[in-house]
C-alpha cells in the first residue's frame, strides 16, 4: 500500500492494528514462558525477589537454609524453589490452629 496524504488515516489505522496484535503476541509469549519455565536467578535477582539484602542471602546459603545451585563459584536460585521456600515458612493462623486441635480431639474421642 502506497501511503499518500489522502489514505494516511487508513494507513495509521492498519499500523495501529498490527502493533496491537504484535503487543498481544509478545504478552502471551511472556506470560506463557513465566508460567511454564522456571527462571534461574543470580544472587542479586534472588535478593530483589525476596526483598532481602545480598549479605542476608549469603547467610542463608552458608547455613544451607535456602535452596540454591552452585556452578564453580557462582550461585543460582530457582524462582519456583524460592517461592516454595517462602511458602513453607508460613505460620498457621490462630483459627487454623484451633480447627486443627478440634479435629485432633474429635479423632481421639
Amino acid at each position: 500500500m502506497e501511503i499518500s496524504f489522502e489514505n494516511l488515516p487508513q494507513a495509521v489505522h492498519k499500523l495501529n492494528e498490527k502493533l496491537s496484535s504484535i503487543e498481544k503476541l509478545l504478552l502471551e509469549n511472556r506470560i506463557g514462558k513465566n508460567s511454564d519455565e522456571d527462571q534461574l536467578l543470580t544472587i542479586q535477582q534472588a535478593a530483589e525477589v525476596l526483598s532481602l539484602s545480598v549479605p542476608t542471602i549469603y547467610g542463608y546459603v552458608h547455613a544451607s537454609e535456602i535452596p540454591y545451585s552452585k556452578v564453580k563459584k557462582r550461585l543460582y536460585f530457582s524462582k519456583k524453589e524460592l517461592t516454595e521456600w517462602v511458602r513453607t515458612g508460613r505460620k498457621k493462623t490462630l483459627s487454623e490452629i484451633e480447627a486443627s486441635a478440634h479435629t485432633h480431639l474429635k479423632k481421639k474421642a
